[in-house]
């Protein structure tokens, strides 16, 4: 079905012409794709292969049980918060950024992507888990997913992050619940916008814990919302965002500009440093654009105009890559983040030491940097720009 989202969404949005016609034609084209949603779940467990490598994944999510054993958990919106111990069988000959899905479920562990064991975790008994899987570093590494994602495939994302990144953090999904179908952006920003105070809590008690000493969060697309603003909650009601929080990058975000800088001004100083993956060619941001009714969003931005850098300006800790020359018409160029071996390799840095551009990465400043005044310093790591903010 890729390829055909792909055509769709880049013919849709070619130009950044947002015409009626185009829109109507857009959306009969979402319901038609939107069938992809009906897949099974691919979650029911399988016996483990020496084949494989496995990653040992903490889920909590506010979405409603499913009666599909594979898939868990549902796009509506549950009780509370639920939490799972999944265990994830990765294939070992694959390349980087990849995810095999299996043809049929449950699937193979020699070849695919699938579930070892799944396990309920009591709230109570989160301490114990934090204990038992942060390791030597005693680091965690929350993963929010966006619009339009299942459970199921949320949940092999983040095995083939954790997985790829070699991050030594223990991985915890906090799942929010997207109906995953096209056609329910607007619910979907709800039910993200519901869950808000909930990824709050759950950063408050990872922060609480004695056995953990670092907290590294990555949001994709929409996710970045309720992630911002559950940051932003913390900040507000402590004075301060608490300290092990350290990193939150964010890939693609779906959010206003403005609305990004209150939220991080909201923060105070004491905040976490602030790295955002973007690209020119998202498509799928191009789409998010038009229901934002022509606003550009943040994961689309190009920081070499001066409007952006604006509106950019004195954030201080706040980095930005640029991944416009990752990608290719071929692609929506939304999940870039955890499809490009190069954004990947600099996510594994910025989980293990805490920063995306280490020296030996780096060019000197560029000449290009001439053209961004004070608003920002650009360093070249081909083929990702990079671009630093800078206080007044």
């Amino acid at each position: 079905m890729r390829p055909t989202i792909d055509k769709w969404l880049g013919g849709m949005t070619r130009g950044c012409s947002f015409a009626g016609p185009r829109r109507v034609i857009g959306l009969a084209l979402a319901v038609a794709l939107s069938g992809c949603a009906s897949m099974p779940g691919m979650l029911t467990p399988v016996a483990s292969s020496p084949e494989a490598d496995r990653v040992d994944i903490l889920t909590a999510t506010t979405r409603a049980p499913s009666n599909d054993a594979g898939l868990l958990y549902t796009g509506d919106r549950g009780d509370g918060v639920s939490f799972r111990n999944i265990v994830v069988s990765i294939p070992k000959r694959r390349q980087v950024g990849t995810i095999q899905l299996p043809a049929s479920v449950p699937g193979n562990p020699a070849t695919d992507f699938v579930v070892t064991s799944e396990t309920p975790v009591a709230k109570a008994n989160l301490a114990g888990w934090f204990r038992a899987h942060g390791g030597r570093k005693r680091r965690v590494f929350v993963f929010v997913h966006g619009f339009n994602t299942r459970f199921d495939r949320a949940v092999f994302r983040l095995a083939q992050l954790a997985h790829d990144t070699d991050a030594n953090a223990a991985p915890v999904l906090f799942s929010w619940p997207s109906r995953g179908e096209l056609l329910d952006y607007r619910r979907d920003f709800d039910n993200a916008s519901y869950s808000r105070s909930d990824l709050a809590d759950l950063l408050r008690t990872a922060a609480a814990s004695r056995n953990i000493g670092e907290i590294i969060i990555l949001a994709h697309s929409m996710g970045s919302w309720p992630t911002m603003e559950a940051i932003r909650q913390l900040g507000l009601e402590r004075g301060g965002v608490p300290s092990k929080i350290t990193n939150v990058i964010l890939a693609s975000p779906d959010l206003d500009v403005g609305v990004f800088r209150r939220q991080v001004e909201d923060m105070g100083p004491r905040r976490p440093h602030i790295t955002l993956f973007v690209s020119q060619n998202d498509r799928a941001l191009r789409l998010s654009r038009l229901i934002a009714r022509g606003e550009t969003r943040l994961g689309g931005i190009d920081l070499t105009q001066e409007q952006y850098q604006q509106r950019l300006a004195g954030l201080a800790g706040v980095q930005v890559l640029d991944l416009s020359a990752v990608g290719t018409d071929g692609d929506i160029n939304h999940d870039l983040f955890a499809t490009s071996p190069d954004a990947v390799r600099l996510i594994g840095e910025q989980l293990r030491q805490g920063q995306i551009m280490a020296d030996s990465d780096s060019a000197s400043p560029s000449a290009a940097a001439d053209t961004l005044g004070s608003a920002a310093a650009l360093l070249i790591t081909a083929p990702i720009r990079i671009f630093n903010t800078a206080a007044p």
